[in-house]
């Protein structure tokens, strides 16, 4: 892959057991570069941000991540392809039990930290990038859906991924705080990590523009927005 491309994949088919959910599936990610999947619900786009951090695997075609060739990669290889992407979940998926910082350190130290003081300033960088730097102390259950969407954010940020995989990140939320949670997003793309986010909200890519692939029955293609 040349050194400015971050994910291609060639004429990838995507399968749930007999069933094909996508094919013919092209693209390239490159560096800065800020990526809409766009579809109706059940279109496909979460089965293809799987693939992405092989939480499925590719039936056919080629797709390369970050150097790694999904068709060649070592179950043990798979947890550092995933170190270097950000995954953002609509469902959040924090820990409900322990504080917002808590919850950063809980991922600090799964993914090797050891350092008490690295460990609190990554945590503390993380929270002022997404403008909740005095809400470390709270729990999950304390925070709106969209706080609890920029911790989420945070915390896919942690290891300073060359990826952000947003899965329809502003789906719960209410339009101005999905407007708020986008302009975020395409902040951290500014500089200088790539995001692919998935969504049916067509009105959100007007708003903020970047590239545009579209999942429909089953195919992959571009759109003119």
């Amino acid at each position: 892959m040349e050194n400015n491309t971050l994910i291609n994949y060639e004429n990838v088919e995507i399968r749930k057991e007999e069933n094909v959910i996508l094919q013919d599936v092209s693209f390239k990610l490159n560096r800065s570069e800020f990526l809409y999947i766009i579809g109706k619900v059940g279109s496909g786009k979460s089965s293809l941000l799987k693939t992405i951090y092989c939480e499925m695997l590719l039936s056919k075609g080629t797709g390369y991540v970050l150097g790694y060739d999904l068709n060649q990669i070592k179950r043990k290889q798979i947890p550092l392809l995933r170190k270097k992407l950000g995954i953002v979940f609509q469902d959040f998926q924090l820990l409900i039990d322990r504080s917002v910082a808590d919850n950063l350190k809980f991922v600090l130290q799964a993914t090797g930290w050891k350092n008490k003081t690295n460990i609190e300033e990554r945590i503390n960088e993380v929270l002022h990038q997404v403008g909740m730097e005095n809400k470390g102390y709270k729990f999950p259950h304390e925070l709106s859906g969209g706080e609890q969407q920029r911790i989420v954010i945070a915390r896919a940020l942690l290891n300073s991924p060359e990826i952000i995989l947003a899965d329809e990140p502003t789906g719960n939320l209410d339009p101005e705080t999905s407007k708020k949670i986008l302009q975020l997003l395409h902040d951290i793309c500014d500089r200088g990590t790539s995001v692919i986010m998935s969504t049916h909200n067509y009105h959100l890519v007007n708003m903020f523009p970047g590239k545009v692939k579209k999942c429909q029955d089953g195919t992959f293609s571009d759109i003119e927005m």
